[in-house]
């Protein structure tokens, strides 16, 4: 691509450089205004220093990928409340062996998941779950952060729906969700393999050190009544025991037949209790005393079919049932949405008609659940979808990949390997969403090019590259940093994890991984 003006080559250069830099350092002193004010102001600059027509910039706003992004926050939405979320958690904690037992389960559940539930929500819902359980266990937060963080980055490649910039490559080169899946799988199972390994390896020994507690059980806690003298603790637990089968306790789901049946004869007397005051000494149940009242000839309540005490109880229990249902329907509909994907119908729309469908199941107002969508996500993505076309439109992106595209043809390994070190670089620049959107058709047109190169193996490529490149550095993706303000933010859990102590793990392990992954890929 030729080079624009040079009014807007400086100009648009400036609006991107203003981008980047809010949304790589969303607090900086002079700008303070975060990623989504940053990703607005550099779509307007664009527009405003005339790089884009206002047509332009409309058209830049990709809505297929936007789409996509929200159909999959509201079906998470949906899950966290059907609880699922909740019963993965019960998973992740059952059983556990130990210290190392735990890293690896964190790992491998927060790859799997990701790959699902996109990254970012996976770090969200879980990062305070598992500092809970490092206190629990008197273990170490940062080998389990950085495991959590970095797997789902890992696992987050294997699907269109991983990841954001999953997302766009989907979308830009229509590869169907099964083959993408196909094609990173054996690397995503390598990465994984290898950074479990190098986690364990670099925390070895404090990971041993808390092993012993960590194997422990957690002490159970003394009542508050109880007293030193047994007898009396011996009373307390009989008293107990007497008061769940008391008349006055009828809302008790476990009643044994001796209280069923003073419920219809009247109050229980001291004998019947073990001559105790205290449950003896108990007002009697409205409802004993409404069965104690003599019946009048033909009374509904002699025919009824439905006694008094099972009629409350089923009037407890169906609220419970239609939330099993609902729960079921849920399930069912996020599982006709993967089988959708899979079956290779349009990304966005079945996202949104899984939503929809959704939304229309719960039988209910849905703005609640709409509330919690990332809204500012989706306009952060609308602006940079400005921004950067704005930045292409200034030619130097198509400057900058003419004077490497020759170094980097995919049909050699040493193509690969300086494709890859760039598409690292500029990930960790310039972000991999922005990378994407400025390679992705230009690594499938030069693959194009190569006769028997394979284009769909060129997108992977870039996929793998650009995701596994989120663990390089703390600001590298935004799992990374969601991790890091929700364990700091924690209470009272929290924990500070520093730039430098993520750096020491991200470099080998990026560096690595990415290696380990891309003969792997199959396209």
């Amino acid at each position: 691509m030729a080079w624009a003006a040079p009014y807007k080559v400086v100009l648009g250069s400036f609006a991107f450089l203003i981008f980047w830099t809010l949304a790589t350092f969303p607090a900086v002193r002079c700008l303070p205004v975060g990623r989504t004010a940053g990703a607005l102001l550099g779509g307007t600059l664009m527009v405003v220093f005339q790089v884009l027509s206002p047509n332009q910039a409309f058209a830049a706003v990709d809505l297929p990928i936007l789409g996509l992004l929200f159909g999959t926050m509201v079906i998470s939405v949906y899950l966290e409340r059907a609880d699922l979320f909740k019963y993965l958690k019960m998973v992740l904690s059952w059983r556990c062996r130990g210290a190392k037992d735990l890293l690896v389960r964190v790992s491998v559940f927060s790859a799997l998941a990701s790959a699902l539930f996109t990254n970012d929500t996976i770090c969200v819902i879980f990062t305070e779950f598992v500092l809970n359980l490092c206190k629990q266990h008197n273990l170490p937060p940062e080998p389990f952060l950085l495991a959590l963080a970095s797997s789902a980055n890992i696992g987050s490649a294997t699907t269109p729906i991983g990841n954001p910039q999953n997302l766009v490559i989907a979308i830009e080169s229509k590869i169907q969700f099964g083959k993408f899946l196909i094609g990173v799988l054996p690397a995503m199972i390598a990465g994984i393999v290898f950074n479990i390994l190098f986690l364990l390896a670099m925390y070895w020994r404090q990971l041993s050190q808390g092993l012993a507690a960590a194997d422990a059980p957690p002490p159970l806690p003394a009542p508050a009544d109880a007293t030193s003298d047994p007898s009396s603790a011996m009373e307390l637990g009989a008293i107990k025991s007497i008061q769940v089968i008391s008349p006055h306790n009828h809302h008790s789901p476990r009643r044994s037949p001796l209280s069923y049946e003073r419920l219809h004869s009247g109050p229980l007397s001291a004998a019947a209790v073990g001559e105790y005051p205290t449950a003896a000494a108990a007002p009697p149940s409205p409802i004993a005393e409404e069965d104690d009242k003599p019946t009048p000839l033909y009374s509904s309540r002699v025919y009824s079919p439905v006694h008094p005490i099972a009629e409350k109880q089923h009037q407890l229990y169906s609220p419970r049932l239609r939330r099993k249902a609902w729960m079921a329907a849920v399930y069912g509909v996020t599982a006709g949405f993967l089988a959708a994907l899979l079956s290779g119908l349009n990304l966005t729309w079945s996202a949104l008609t899984a939503a929809v469908a959704l939304m229309v199941l719960d039988f209910s107002d849905a703005g609640p659940s709409l509330d919690r969508v990332s809204y500012s996500l989706l306009v952060f993505f609308s602006g940079m979808f400005i921004t950067v076309d704005g930045f292409n439109s200034t030619g130097a992106p198509g400057q900058f990949w003419n004077a490497v595209e020759p170094h980097t043809r995919i049909d050699s390994a040493k193509g690969v390997a300086i494709l890859s070190l760039v598409i690292l670089i500029l990930s960790n620049v310039a972000s991999n969403v922005p990378t994407v959107l400025l390679l992705g058709t230009r690594v499938a047109a030069s693959a194009a090019a190569i006769h028997g190169a394979s284009v769909t193996r060129s997108w992977l490529y870039l996929a793998w590259v650009s995701t596994v490149a989120g663990n390089f550095t703390l600001i590298g993706s935004a799992a990374n940093l969601i991790v890091c303000e929700q364990a700091r933010q924690a209470k009272p859990n929290s924990y500070n994890l520093t730039f430098w102590a993520h750096l020491k793990f991200g470099i080998p392990s990026t560096l690595i991984v990415t290696a380990l992954g891309l003969p792997l890929i199959q396209g």
